[in-house]
C-alpha cells in the first residue's frame, strides 16, 4: 500500500492567519491554483481511492486531484481538522492578534501544556482519532495493493505522522506545518509505515 497525504489548498482565512478549525471555509482562487498544479504533478499515479476531510478546502482539493479518475471518494471525519471551540476565526497574525487567552500558543510552542478553549478539541483527541483511522486502513488486507490519497489539514496531518513515528504530544510539531497542498507519501508494508518523503510541493 502506498498512502499520499496532502494538506489542502490555501484559503483566504489561511492568508489572514485565522484559524479554521471545523469552520468550513473554501479554497481561494490562489488555492485552486495550487490543487492544480498538484494535480498535474500527480497525474501518472495510479490512484484507487480516496479518503477526505469532509470540510470543503480538502474536499474540493481532493476533487481537483482526483480529476478524471473513476474512483471512490469517501469521506472521513476522523481526519477533519481539529477544533478551536469558541476561538474559531480568531488571529494569530502579528499585526491583528486577537486570543484572549495569553496561554493559547502553548497549541504550537509546548503542546503537551494546551489547554483547549471551550467547545475546543484536545490535540489528544485528535491523535486519538487520525490513530483510529490510520490503523484501520494500514492494517485492512484487502487494500494492501492499493495507491491511495488523503487530503486533511495541518493539523489533523500531524496527528497521523505523530501517529507513524510514535512521538508524543510535546513533539507533535516536529516538522512544523505543511504547506498548502504540500505532498507526503508514505508506504505500508505488513501495518508498518515508512515515510518516503514529507511535506513536498509542486509550485
Amino acid at each position: 500500500m502506498k498512502l499520499y497525504l496532502i494538506r489542502h489548498g490555501e484559503t483566504e482565512w489561511n492568508v489572514k492567519r485565522r484559524f479554521q478549525g471545523r469552520s468550513d471555509i473554501p479554497l481561494n482562487e490562489e488555492g485552486r491554483r495550487l490543487a492544480r498544479i498538484t494535480a498535474q504533478a500527480l497525474v501518472g499515479v495510479p490512484f484507487s481511492r480516496i479518503y477526505t476531510s469532509p470540510l470543503k478546502r480538502a474536499y474540493e482539493t481532493a476533487m481537483i486531484i482526483k480529476g478524471e479518475r473513476d474512483i471512490p471518494v469517501i469521506e472521513e471525519p476522523r481526519i477533519i481538522e481539529i477544533s478551536f471551540g469558541e476561538y474559531e476565526g480568531l488571529c494569530c497574525g502579528k499585526d491583528n492578534y486577537n486570543i484572549p487567552d495569553p496561554a493559547f500558543m502553548n497549541f504550537f510552542d509546548k503542546p503537551e501544556a494546551y489547554q483547549p478553549p471551550k467547545g475546543a478539541e484536545s490535540i489528544m483527541e485528535l491523535k486519538v482519532r487520525t490513530g483510529d483511522f490510520l490503523q484501520e486502513i494500514v492494517h485492512n488486507k484487502s487494500m494492501h495493493n492499493e495507491t491511495i490519497l488523503v487530503s486533511t489539514h495541518g493539523a489533523a496531518l500531524r496527528g497521523l505522522l505523530s501517529n507513524m513515528r510514535g512521538i508524543g504530544i510535546e513533539d507533535f510539531w516536529k516538522g512544523g506545518v505543511h504547506k498548502n497542498c504540500a505532498v507526503t507519501i508514505v508506504e505500508v508494508n505488513y501495518g508498518q509505515t515508512l515515510i518516503i518523503e514529507e511535506g513536498k510541493t509542486y509550485y
